[in-house]
């Protein structure tokens, strides 16, 4: 194949479509906008599932590598009432269906997996449109321009690439995540890590969805915590985030009354609260082909979150980089391939998402019917 890919976006789901495509002897370089790869944090656990992204690794030939990242221990579930009541205490089982391991550590071993330069650092995107003869440009903030005949825009829920393919835009799913950190838990804040326990942690208020707390135990004694509140977006924006001293409090009264080692992991917190809204694409979002281009992860199908989103990804990618594999003399066909399975399974992906993420409070072992 001499059709050199070009892909928006060093996420899990684009460097897995890079990695696959190598071990495939096909070219790739991903642009991204990050100055470098430790540009940032890169959020915290991800359980990776054996039946989506377990399977792009072994496509990917990283099962190794993804064995000696895995945290033992960490599928570990607790389930507690707001009143810190033991609802479910199910311990790690071992079976590795769902191991936990920090995102980083796994965007480290895709990065390290392929070759020298492959990656093009502080590269945003400001734009990319279609050429007269069927190529497309990409151009970034630096006046650089890049034109290719093969664009993936792996490049999350406000991609740069979709509108080639779609108008249509995330809107807000009606909730955000607020999170917070607590470090050396174990010394500096023992009752939140005892409620937290050794994996994750969901206090889910019956009856309602309209707030619950999710924690993890990542690596080391830091809990990672995820406040979520069921508010209109202007609600968030009238909170001052910057200002913990202000946020902090405000955020913690809409739980009052629950226990206070569950309280604690946002009263207690070593970091400034951080809001994260949460955005969905419309549930069965697809377009029709346009040579040349198409999307994957985020950017494709975009869900509120139920812990398959990066999975998804990785999915996304490894199976674009098989059909191209599968077609090197015919990119219309690998693309068309690729798009007639994704299509359907992240619809159903978004249903079930959707679904779980309502079920929330009004059943709380709802939310764990997805590992059955």
């Amino acid at each position: 194949m001499t059709t050199h890919v070009t892909i928006i976006g060093a996420g899990l789901g684009g460097l897995t479509l890079a990695r696959v495509l190598h071990v495939h002897g096909i070219p790739a370089t991903v642009y991204e906008a990050e100055a470098s790869p430790m540009a940032r944090l890169q959020g915290g656990m991800l359980d990776i599932h054996d039946y989506n992204g377990q399977l792009a690794l072994e496509e990917a030939d990283l099962m190794d590598e993804f064995r000696a990242i895995i945290l033992e221990g960490r599928q570990a579930t607790r389930v507690l009432a707001p009143d810190g009541t033991v609802l479910l205490d199910k311990p790690d089982d071992g079976t590795g269906t769902r191991p936990e391991v920090q995102r980083g550590a796994l965007r480290q071993i895709l990065l390290d997996s392929l070759p020298a330069g492959t990656v093009r650092w502080g590269h945003k995107v400001t734009g990319t449109r279609t050429l007269a003869d069927g190529r497309h440009e990409v151009a970034f903030t630096d006046g650089g321009i890049v034109v290719t005949s093969l664009l993936v825009g792996a490049d999350g829920a406000w991609s740069r690439v979709r509108p080639l393919l779609s108008d249509v835009s995330p809107e807000y799913f009606g909730r955000a995540f607020v999170e917070a950190y607590l470090y050396d838990a174990e010394t500096r804040h023992p009752a939140a890590a005892k409620a937290v326990g050794g994996g994750s942690l969901f206090v889910f208020d019956k009856g309602t969805s309209e707030r619950w707390i999710a924690a993890h135990r990542e690596s080391g004694e830091t809990l990672h915590a995820y406040m979520t509140l069921a508010r209109p977006q202007e609600w968030f924006d009238d909170i001052d985030f910057t200002d913990a001293a202000a946020a902090t409090p405000r955020i913690a009264a809409e739980f009052e009354g629950w226990a206070p080692e569950i309280t604690a992991l946002i009263t207690d917190s070593d970091t400034a609260p951080v809001v994260r809204p949460l955005n969905s694409l419309p549930i069965g979002h697809r377009w029709d082909r346009v040579p040349g281009v198409t999307l994957l992860g985020d950017a494709a199908h975009l869900s509120p979150p139920d812990g398959e989103g990066a999975n998804l990804a990785m999915q996304d990618g490894a199976e674009l980089a098989l059909a191209i594999a599968a077609y090197p003399d015919d990119i219309e066909q690998a693309l068309t391939s690729y798009e007639e399975a994704l299509f359907p399974r992240s619809a159903t992906a978004a249903v079930e998402a959707v679904a779980t993420n309502e079920a929330i409070g009004q059943d709380p072992f709802a939310f764990f019917d997805q590992e059955a």
